[in-house]
């Protein structure tokens, strides 16, 4: 991997600048030219088309949480705080928001950057972990399908072992995956459970 291949190409992206008209938005639009970036300056409200930009400048000191058509620390884009104020509420609020990376006022040329290949790669890394968690979330749950219906199957009198088997002889009769065939199972079950009564809420 070369250091070009690490580096993303920010050339064509799009950023806007949730700032009121000040000196420091302006310098963040000019850098964001000069890099090859579309940037947009806006204020108080953000447009209909801000979920398809891919960097959010926003005023750490003055924005709210109406602001934003997402929950916080849910952007669907890299977020880089613009921090003047060091109050503490000012503070909790912008972690909150899970600021990729941050720029400290009055904003010049430099760092903007920077600040934009920092966001960028910690928003990937942090999306990328929620995706393995939700895998992982999804793999357990599918095992836990699997005992279940296991379970269901050796009410009969069956071992675990002839139980398992039972049910991949399932899933191959029906010619679905194992994990649907042990749901189909719990489906079945839960069926037969409201109709005689069984079913508790």
């Amino acid at each position: 991997m070369t250091r070009r291949d690490r580096i993303p190409q920010l050339g064509g992206a799009k950023a806007l600048v949730l700032h009121k008209p000040h000196a420091s938005a302006s310098a963040i639009l000019r850098q964001l030219a000069a890099i090859g970036l579309e940037g947009a300056e806006c204020w108080p409200e953000l447009p209909g088309s801000a979920l398809a930009s891919d960097f959010l400048f926003f005023d750490a000191d003055l924005c709210f949480d109406a602001q934003f058509p997402w929950a916080p620390g849910e952007a669907p884009m890299p977020l880089i705080a613009l921090v003047g104020s060091e109050a503490p509420g000012r503070i909790e609020w912008t972690l909150s928001h899970r600021a990729d990376a941050h720029l400290v006022k009055p904003v010049g040329a430099a760092g903007i950057y920077s600040a934009l290949l920092i966001a960028r790669q910690g928003f990937d890394l942090r999306q990328r972990q929620l995706r393995e968690i939700a895998d992982l979330k999804r793999q357990i749950g599918e095992r836990r399908t699997i005992v279940t219906a296991t379970l269901i199957l050796m009410q009969g009198g069956k071992s675990e072992h002839d139980a398992f088997a039972a049910l991949r002889q399932l899933a191959m009769s029906w010619q679905i995956t194992l994990e649907e065939a042990a749901r189909r199972v719990c489906d079945l079950k839960n069926g037969e459970d409201r109709r005689d009564g069984s079913y508790r809420h």
